[in-house]
């Protein structure tokens, strides 16, 4: 079954305690010829054109002038599935990159990495990733408790040299419940190693991500210490962390909201709040 706890408010984060966030349902997905980039749809008897991505991508697009350039990458590259040349990619990825927030928008970003195909395709729409004994942190899964949204980045070094990006809504299931619900769907693919989770993504968006700035590197003899508890293998100290003070006092500065370099009208639309808050 999914998992459900409260959410935990850190201490020195200026926000209140709040109880635990619900989970929203994902909503049934639009299979119709309106969630194309362009194609017009009906909305409160006005008709007006669906466009991806967020008010603020849009703000800017405008701003700068690329509207339209923006337009042909959505209509040429973004899909709302995997497609099968992405499916193949995702089987071969190492690694991945995950982003998440919690309910009040705070960001955190994360490295899986498995063999190749610790990353599950279950069907087009529908993508997986286990989750292995960590620190004990959840950050990221606690994370997914409060806010299902996620973003997932995969990046081929060695080979294509292309990244795919893949966005989606997330659940997370325990590993009993994950194995009854997609038969044959687990695999573990190291020896001693099995998921006590697995996180389950509901695909809304995966488009490339373009080899331009990304390095080549080569592919090494490595040996993993999958599992492991040992602090020397896990990196131990490297950062001198420990011993430190966890919090220090820092110096007054005035927290700049993300929209100030926008221009004024755009800015005003983005940062407009409903009634009532």
């Amino acid at each position: 079954m999914p998992l459900r706890t409260p959410a935990v408010v850190l201490p020195g984060r200026d926000r209140p305690a709040g109880s635990p966030v619900p989970v929203p349902e994902a909503p049934e997905r639009d299979t119709s010829a309106a969630g194309a980039v362009g194609v017009p749809e009906v909305v409160g008897g006005a008709e007006v054109t669906h466009r991806p991505g967020s008010a603020g991508e849009h703000a800017l697009q405008a701003e700068v002038g690329s509207t339209d350039r923006a337009d042909r990458f959505y209509d040429d590259q973004l899909r709302d599935r995997l497609l099968p040349r992405m499916i193949e990619f995702v089987g071969r990825m190492e690694m991945a990159f995950v982003a998440t927030s919690d309910a009040h928008g705070e960001c955190d970003s994360s490295l899986r990495a498995g063999p190749p195909g610790f990353l599950h395709v279950l069907d087009p729409y529908t993508l997986a990733y286990p989750e292995y004994r960590g620190n004990g942190v959840y950050a990221s899964l606690g994370n997914l408790v409060e806010n299902p949204h996620v973003g997932i980045l995969m990046v081929d070094f060695t080979e294509s040299l292309i990244g795919l990006h893949v966005n989606g809504r997330a659940r997370v299931m325990d590993d009993d419940a994950f194995r009854a619900a997609y038969p044959g769907g687990a695999r573990d693919h190291a020896a001693g190693r099995r998921a006590e989770r697995w996180v389950v993504v509901d695909v809304e968006e995966a488009y490339i991500h373009c080899r331009k700035h990304i390095p080549r590197m080569e592919r090494v003899t490595q040996r993993r210490a999958w599992g492991t508890d040992d602090p020397a293998r896990k990196g131990g100290d490297f950062f001198g962390a420990r011993g430190t003070e966890p919090q220090v006092p820092r110096p007054a500065r005035r927290r700049f909201p993300s929209t100030t370099h926008l221009g004024a009208g755009a800015s005003r639309t983005l940062r407009r709040r409903p009634s009532g808050r």
